[in-house]
């Protein structure tokens, strides 16, 4: 081989090999680009979120039969199948234990499938970096600390802890409000400056997809926190409204653009200890993501279709929420309602809080109920009525049966007590108050408790339950005054038409009517009882007198005829069917026993008390009344009228 071949060789192998290098180098390069481009795109929420809709959806439709499985990891797959379908049908309606095992079911498919690792994991919420963090994150990452050592409690240890529901003023407002900011949220997180496991960064990621893909969006840890409720789409600018903006006033639709107008899906509101708190610091980021959840919130137990024709609904929730949710052309925008009632809460002691003269007040209430007596319950929303309703039915005797009837299941009374006879009925589409009321005479009910007297039929039911039906009713209502409580009950039969005459039906409705406890909330939450009042009925008097026959002259005859017929038309257009008056008031910060109840009342409580309740009962009258009821029977007896006696006891003097 010569010189030149050699050379010639060695240049073609030179060539060649600087080729090979030049193309896998290049590959290469272009394989780790490509590898940092997918990781940029695969460990974001989105991405994440995408796979485990895809893998749960393979799991739960697989043909188990197609791959030759043995008998047992045959049955083992379907019941875990089985288990998964369930699971995710349930956390739709609240179920705290459904969420659970879909929470780990996601956190397991990262972690083994999807390879989320503590390098990859902050390119979906940069952990790492907290000036990145927006205040969902770190309100989401609070609440998941808080969480770990509070439970359900981790919002109310947040807000009593900083104080976030104090009245405030907010850049831009000019009054004060009840809200908790951006700011407030990036402090308290600049404050806790709480260390994040791995574990810790992938649950608040997952906590995240999941309420997204099946939870409530932004409120999902927040509506099961143990809060009075949450709702959402009650603020802010409607879709329908930013249409005509834009028509008028270019330069306001940059302002709403920019987010600095707050839109109808920036609108998140809860209600904590009667005060209602704008939590500005969250969205549901657009008007989709407000109406999914606003579809998916109501749909426990299969209530019907939310549609234009029928623009509300009202349900309860699988942990026993009330759910109310609304939607154009009913309402202006979206819009849902959960109230929640704290079972466990639910006593009179609670309900106090131990303010001056509470402990006499608790003693007055139990009596009431011992006494068996129709009392109703008043005051605006969210003064804490079913919260109280729920604490005195904790006084009714257990031998008594009780009967609910509801527009939704509010009270859920079989929680607090499970081994009484407690049976709650409500209205369906098919089965009218009036019908559920019918059934409920015939189901050995002793006591009759309505949750909410909102509407004219269920005020008929009231009566209706009180007078033939049980042996006392507790109903709540929304009347300010007592004689507002009156008149709205008579209104109410008087317009279904169960009477025609005013005075007939305003005679049945304080026949009836034995004591109202009027509730108040203040402007600053705080709930209180304002006054107990007693309906007294007045006693029809025969007023008319025979004197025209004493009488000599026609004259005389004739004034004492225009004095009898003056009697009977004051009776006919004036007639005074009821007085009323306070037996308990709260005055200056504390509740003070005033005006004694009526000989009436007091004689039919007895009768009604067992042996130990009586004599608590008597000393409990002596102890505020005594005085009182002295210089009454003194007049009674003066007038000829036997004052009350007690069942199987000599009566005290003092009575």
């Amino acid at each position: 081989m010569t010189i030149t071949n050699i050379v010639l060789t060695l240049i073609v192998l030179v060539v060649a090999g600087y080729i090979v290098y030049y193309i896998v180098n290049k590959k290469k390069n272009a394989q780790v680009e490509a590898v940092v481009d997918v990781n940029d795109k695969t460990y974001t929420i989105e991405m994440m979120t995408e796979f485990v809709k895809k893998r749960l959806d393979e799991i739960t439709k697989v043909n188990l039969y197609d791959i030759g499985l043995s008998e047992e990891e045959l049955k083992r797959r379907k019941n875990k199948k089985y288990e998964l379908k369930k699971a995710l049908k349930g956390c739709t309606y609240g179920d705290i234990n459904d969420k659970r095992y879909v929470k780990e079911l996601i956190f397991d498919l990262l972690q083994n499938e999807y390879g989320v690792t503590e390098e990859n994991i902050s390119k979906a919420i940069p952990f790492d970096i907290p000036s990145l963090l927006t205040a969902q994150d770190k309100f989401d990452i609070l609440i998941y600390v808080y969480k770990k050592e509070y439970g359900y409690e981790a919002l109310t240890e947040i807000i009593k802890k900083y104080n976030l529901a104090e009245l405030k003023y907010v850049e831009g407002e000019t009054k004060p409000s009840y809200v908790i900011t951006k700011n407030e949220i990036e402090d308290i997180f600049e404050q806790e400056n709480t260390p994040l496991s791995f574990s810790d960064k992938l649950s608040v990621v997952v906590q995240r997809i999941y309420q997204h893909y099946k939870g409530y969006s932004s409120i999902d840890e927040v509506r099961d926190m143990n809060i009075d409720g949450v709702s959402g789409g009650v603020s802010g600018l409607p879709e329908s409204f930013l249409s005509q903006v834009a028509q008028t006033d270019g330069d306001y639709l940059t302002q709403i653009a920019e987010h600095k107008v707050p839109r109808a899906c920036d609108s998140i509101w809860i209600f904590f200890q009667g005060k209602s708190i704008r939590l500005a610091f969250l969205s549901f980021g657009t008007e989709a993501e407000l109406k999914r959840v606003c579809q998916n919130i109501y749909k426990y137990n299969n209530p019907g279709q939310l549609s234009d024709t029928n623009g509300y609904k009202i349900n309860e929730m699988k942990d026993g929420s009330r759910v109310v949710v609304v939607r154009p052309s009913f309402s202006e925008t979206w819009a849902f309602f959960v109230r929640k009632f704290d079972v466990k809460r639910s006593t009179l002691e609670q309900w106090f809080k131990g303010e001056p003269g509470s402990k006499e007040s608790i003693e007055l209430l139990k009596y009431l109920v011992k006494g068996a007596r129709i009392v109703s319950i008043t005051g605006e929303q969210g003064c804490g009525k079913t919260t109280m309703l729920m604490g005195m039915i904790e006084n009714i005797y257990e031998t008594m049966n009780i009967r609910v009837q509801e527009t939704a299941f509010e009270l859920h009374l079989r929680k607090i007590y499970p081994t009484r006879n407690i049976l709650t009925f409500r209205e369906t589409d098919t089965i009218s108050g009036q019908e559920g009321l019918d059934v409920q005479k015939k189901t050995d009910g002793s006591v009759n408790i309505i949750g909410e007297v909102a509407t004219d039929p269920v005020a008929a039911w009231m009566i209706q339950a009180a007078q033939v039906a049980s042996k006392f009713t507790l109903f709540t209502h929304h009347a300010k005054t007592f004689p507002n409580l009156v008149t709205a009950l008579r209104n109410s039969m008087l317009r279904i038409g169960q009477f025609t005459n005013e005075k007939t039906a305003e005679e049945q409705v304080v026949q009836v009517l034995n004591f109202d406890i009027h509730l108040t909330k203040d402007f600053r939450g705080k709930r209180y009882i304002e006054r107990i009042t007693e309906c007294i009925p007045v006693e029809e008097k025969n007023e008319y007198t025979f004197d025209h026959r004493k009488e000599k002259t026609l004259e005389g005859k004739f004034d004492k005829f225009f004095d009898n017929a003056t009697h009977y038309f004051e009776k006919v257009t004036d007639k005074k069917l009821y007085t009323y008056r306070n037996i308990l008031e709260y005055v200056d910060g504390e509740y003070i026993i005033t005006n004694p109840i009526t000989a009436y009342n007091l004689k039919e409580m007895r009768m009604n008390m067992d042996a130990t309740d009586l004599e608590s009962f008597d000393k409990f009258v002596e102890r505020h009344w005594a005085n009182s009821l002295k210089t009454r029977e003194t007049v009674s007896v003066s007038a000829g009228v036997e004052g009350p006696k007690k069942r199987g006891r000599k009566p005290k003097k003092q009575i």
